[in-house]
């Protein structure tokens, strides 16, 4: 790590850039939050107050005309704005973090993961739920052998939205890149790609419920991986009655976990990391056995593992110095659009498309 921290520029103080990304960035050892971008009044009355030393500037130029004062910059505007502003970052020379999707075909993923890959520069791609609690312990579980061979991968990321919020995340206009399937079905895909590799064929069903909705807002993706587990996935924002967070069935017994990982609810209620970050209580462990449901008491609690967010800053700081890998390659979100465009493919054509 760095002596001097790095300096970070944050394009975005939506949801994602006022909620995730600064207060991990301030959070990070090696890295200070320097500029926050934002024209809207309100937004940067908030990041004044939530971080006095910042600069504030009203436009991404105003940023890249700053590009050697700055060490990173993290993009966390709307969706359509992540290509062009991660290339101009590119362009200017500075590594760039974007958020989820990098980008709204994996064309374009892979067009910027060479810009970087020619400029010598970090590409880095925030899949913050790769560091959820219920993943973390669901990956020692799979990599230990605890479940056997996994057969079957059950993920559902659901709520109960019965009303249309609005806002460009569920704009029907396709340049948004809105709707389930790109939002959180980014986070469901690309978890089931970590665990069990890369998928073969794609079969989906997207629908749009509500009266008003403008995009698929209940949304089923199935995957048969190369390796032969098959993954249904579930991301919905019409689910009265929600599932298990994972229901994993292997040769040798099944994992099931209801909740979500604590992070985001801990951030939107300004908690800061510190001690006892990302825990749960124990009534919330899943449960690991075989022959019985865990909601009757079959199986044995498995503690779960402390989610770790504040883990993607650390890596992307070892990174930038020289001292680990990207936590996260532009690459492997090309991989995950891959899968996110068939599975657009497959729910218009009702057909099963082969990767």
């Amino acid at each position: 790590m760095t002596a001097t921290p790095l300096r970070v520029g944050l394009i975005g103080y939506g949801l994602a850039g006022s909620v995730f990304h600064a207060p991990l960035i301030a959070a990070t050892e090696g890295l200070t939050l320097d500029t926050v971008v934002t024209s809207n009044p309100e937004r940067q009355q908030q990041a004044r107050a939530e971080f006095p030393d910042v600069t504030l500037a009203a436009g991404s130029e105003e940023l890249f005309d700053r590009a050697d004062e700055l060490d990173l910059v993290v993009i966390a505007s709307p969706n359509r704005t992540h290509v062009p502003l991660a290339s101009a970052a590119l362009k200017a020379g500075l590594p760039v973090v974007v958020d989820k999707p990098v980008a709204g075909t994996a064309a374009e993923a892979r067009g910027l993961a060479a810009l970087a890959e020619e400029r010598g520069l970090l590409l880095s791609v925030f899949q913050n739920r790769r560091w959820d609690n219920d993943f973390l312990t669901l990956r020692r579980l799979v990599t230990e052998g605890e479940l056997g061979e996994v057969l079957r991968f059950e993920s559902r990321f659901e709520r109960w939205r019965p009303q249309p919020k609005g806002g460009w995340r569920e704009s029907g206009d396709p340049e948004e890149i809105g709707g389930l399937l790109y939002d959180l079905g980014s986070h469901v895909v690309d978890q089931a790609l970590v665990l069990f590799g890369p998928a073969a064929e794609v079969y989906a069903e997207t629908d749009v419920r509500r009266p008003g909705a403008e995009t698929d807002d209940d949304t089923f993706i199935a995957l048969t991986h190369a390796s032969g587990v098959r993954s249904h996935l579930y991301v919905s924002a019409t689910t009265a009655q929600l599932g298990p967070r994972f229901r994993v069935l292997g040769s040798g017994a099944g994992y099931v976990k209801y909740g979500l990982d604590p992070q985001e609810a801990a951030l939107r209620e300004g908690l800061r990391p510190g001690p006892r970050w990302g825990q749960e209580p124990e009534s919330l462990w899943g449960r690991i056995g075989a022959g019985e449901s865990p909601l009757t008491g079959g199986g044995t609690a498995v503690p779960t593992l402390p989610g770790d967010y504040p883990a993607y800053y650390a890596a992307v700081a070892r990174a930038l110095s020289g001292d680990g890998p990207n936590p996260v390659t532009a690459l492997e979100a090309a991989a995950a659009l891959d899968v996110l465009e068939a599975a657009r493919k497959s729910a218009a054509e009702k057909v099963t498309v082969t990767l």
